[in-house]
């Protein structure tokens, strides 16, 4: 398959693109600074250069034309201001469903965050982050064109992944690595039955293909 991939750089994209090459797919990382493109290519990723906050949807519809899967792992980042937690964690993840419904890329993953809520209550900027999710992850599942996953991991960490989850429409918050946020990730995008679901990810004592399999079609 070929599988585009939104925040190219990102720790849990950068772990995605090598597992889904190391799996034979072929793989493109959307970054917006060049010197990146090194860091993907050792990935075994293809990076395009390409801004989400001020590309058009034509211009995003066009690299994702062929594409199997759209896989949004965007994000504003720490240190980033109310602004840009809309431009960015909101914008640009309706920008990236809204290409992906252009180009017929139906398989569409959001790697979205525990708490996302459109509605969610407070003044500080993880606040303002989690609305932001929030109303992202609603206008994915509002769209007609696309059979979209949303996942939402708990506390990331950068311990390393010991391939172990808990995979549930409601876990409870929890910490869970990086590496098995991208594990989990890479079985999704092999999993087309995982579609229509919103699910919450932890560390646990399920195995990743297992704790996929389970949920898929739920």
């Amino acid at each position: 398959m070929r599988i585009v991939i939104a925040g190219g750089h990102g720790q849990i994209a950068l772990r995605l693109e090598r597992l889904l090459s190391a799996g034979g797919h072929e793989v493109a990382g959307l970054i917006r600074n060049p010197d990146q493109g090194n860091d993907l290519r050792d990935a075994g990723a293809e990076p395009v250069l390409l801004d989400l906050e001020s590309a058009s949807v034509e211009e995003v519809a066009a690299v994702l034309q062929g594409a199997d899967a759209a896989v949004f792992a965007a994000g504003a980042g720490p240190g980033s201001g109310v602004g840009r937690k809309d431009t960015v964690d909101r914008g640009a993840a309706v920008l990236f469903a809204d290409a992906a419904e252009r180009a017929g890329v139906r398989r569409y993953i959001v790697v979205s965050s525990m708490g996302a809520d459109a509605e969610h209550e407070g003044d500080e900027v993880f606040d303002a982050y989690l609305r932001a999710k929030g109303a992202a992850d609603d206008y994915v599942r509002s769209r007609p064109g696309l059979e979209w996953t949303i996942l939402r991991p708990g506390v990331l960490t950068n311990d390393a992944g010991n391939g172990l989850v808990r995979l549930e429409a409601s876990t409870g918050r929890g910490p869970v690595p990086r590496d098995d946020v991208a594990a989990v990730l890479a079985e999704m995008v092999e999993t087309p039955a995982t579609a229509g679901l919103t699910l919450e990810l932890v560390s646990g004592s399920t195995p990743v293909t297992v704790a996929v399999k389970d949920i898929a079609g739920n």
